[in-house]
């Protein structure tokens, strides 16, 4: 995406908008709209040069960004970034980041482009290496009672509002002991959920070492690996892991909880942190 090619427009999209439709329970149903997600290709471009274009929803940008930027092993840390500016066009929106100089000549020299469909997570990788990085260990003595785990996972279905308006989004929050749901994050792709949370996190100091990545979705390797770059202790999910995602949870030290419904959760690496006794 090159600014010469594009009209800059002055303000982001919605992260949502009516469209027109018919509905047919048994019989059509008079016209009227429904509200449906935004999808936007962001570019995210590191000191002046591209670097990937992802599918998302045009909300909670920086966090992405920066989230982003730290899940991918291009920064360390959010002082590595200088600044971010989030500039809409016509057709999309660039995420433009300047960083530290040692982080950008590391990132020179394994460059890669890569366009993303709505949730991948792993397009434009160029060797296993990449997918099958060894994670950072998470250490914590964390424990938690199920209920407080029950509890954490009916309050994300409270708090995803773009899912309340279109049924159409995943969601990822972060919960913790002292303070229940410090922050949820949205988009149409469990990935840029959870980047714009990490994001969110880095950002705010949210302390992570006794929370729970809480996600609306299945559990696949990369969220694991995103978990360990933050160094939460637990990922609890509504649906299974892959067995790629169980492995990588227990060599990381992460409690991987999943299947987690009304009636209860599924726990499969490092039970210690779950407290049964109760």
């Amino acid at each position: 995406m090159t600014e010469c090619a594009l009209e800059e427009a002055t303000e982001l999209p919605a992260a949502h908008r009516p469209v027109p439709r018919i509905v047919w329970r048994g019989r059509a149903l008079p016209e009227d709209t429904r509200s449906v997600p935004e999808e936007v290709p962001v570019a995210v471009t590191y000191n002046g040069s591209s670097h990937a274009v992802m599918m998302a929803s045009p909300a909670d940008l920086e966090d992405f960004a920066v989230g982003f930027s730290l899940t991918e092993r291009i920064v360390g840390s959010p002082a590595d970034i200088l600044s971010i500016d989030i500039v809409a066009f016509d057709r999309g929106v660039e995420a433009r980041l300047w960083i530290d100089e040692a982080c950008n000549k590391r990132l020179s020299q394994r460059r890669r482009t890569l366009a993303g469909p709505t949730g991948c997570g792993l397009c434009g990788v160029d060797s296993l290496s990449e997918v099958l990085i060894e994670p950072k260990t998470v250490s914590s003595g964390a424990r938690f009672q199920p209920a407080d785990m029950m509890g954490a996972m009916a309050s994300l279905a409270t708090g995803q509002r773009l899912f309340h308006e279109t049924r159409a989004v995943h969601g990822a929050a972060l919960f913790t002991q002292d303070h229940g749901i410090v922050a949820v994050r949205e988009d149409l792709g469990r990935h840029n959920a959870l980047d714009k949370l990490v994001g969110a996190a880095a950002r705010q100091k949210f302390p992570v070492s006794s929370s729970i990545v809480l996600m609306t979705s299945r559990i696949s390797v990369e969220l694991v690996q995103k978990c360990a770059v933050l160094g939460a202790p637990m990922l609890m999910a509504v649906s299974a892991p892959t067995s790629l995602a169980v492995a990588t949870a227990e060599a990381a030290g992460i409690t991987l909880v999943g299947v987690a419904r009304r009636d209860g959760f599924e726990v499969f690496t490092h039970p210690q942190r779950v407290d049964f006794s109760e």
